[in-house]
């Protein structure tokens, strides 16, 4: 990749936005540099996040399509179009890379063969809607490989140390799969889980190395691809 290529990433979310924030302070400076967010999609209409896209300078374009609505809208569709619905919207941005910050919804197998390749889009005739190559697709999850996949992973192991099950968590960032969190990790780091501090110390110990692995690890993944 040339050093002036732009590189484009979509970043989806579902609430406040503070991994996405990072991500906007970074863009476009040695940490992420020459990069873009060219889309901010939520699942949820009040995501505090697409307030911070709207914010940015220049403004990123945002998307909101959530899973009930969408189904109520649609009675003949299914979970699986939803996420069809929302590859779609995805890569009409024409992303090099998805970042998942925080997004609170596990994709089907669907929303991945879109961005791979394996799956064409039906029932469109746009031509930017063609994967010609797959887009990777990578996920923040607030816990180590392999311990306390899926939600409440925070809660989970600060209970866990409580018990003196665990002695230390951690942050990764992984490659996205159809199993929840067992992808690939892409960037891995502990975070200690100190005796006697609330629950809410250790919480916000963690999201400050959150904010360094997610744009350490776009950066990376980034680096492994060419722009579109």
């Amino acid at each position: 990749m040339t050093e002036s290529a732009q590189r484009r990433i979509a970043v989806l979310i579902s609430g406040s936005g503070s991994n996405l924030q990072a991500l906007i302070d970074a863009a476009n400076t040695p940490r992420l540099p020459n990069t873009h967010i060219v889309l901010v999609l939520s699942n949820r209409k009040a995501a505090y996040g697409l307030t911070r896209a709207a914010q940015a300078n220049p403004p990123i374009p945002t998307a909101y399509l959530a899973l009930q609505p969408y189904l109520k809208a649609n009675p003949d569709k299914t979970r699986p179009d939803y996420d069809a619905e929302v590859a779609r919207i995805v890569v009409r941005s024409k992303p090099d890379l998805v970042v998942l910050a925080g997004w609170m919804h596990i994709m089907s197998e669907r929303f991945l063969d879109i961005l791979s390749g394996h799956t064409p889009l039906e029932d469109t005739d746009e031509q930017q809607l063609k994967v010609t190559r797959p887009i990777p697709v990578i996920n923040l999850h607030p816990a180590l490989p392999g311990a306390f996949d899926g939600a409440n992973a925070i809660e989970r192991a600060y209970e866990a140390f409580q018990k003196g099950e665990i002695k230390t968590s951690g942050v990764m960032v992984h490659r996205v799969i159809r199993e929840v969190d067992r992808g690939d990790p892409v960037v891995v780091k502990e975070v200690e889980i100190r005796q006697g501090e609330p629950i809410e110390a250790f919480e916000e110990r963690l999201h400050r190395v959150e904010w360094e692995v997610i744009v350490q690890a776009t950066a990376q993944v980034l680096n492994e691809v060419s722009p579109v």
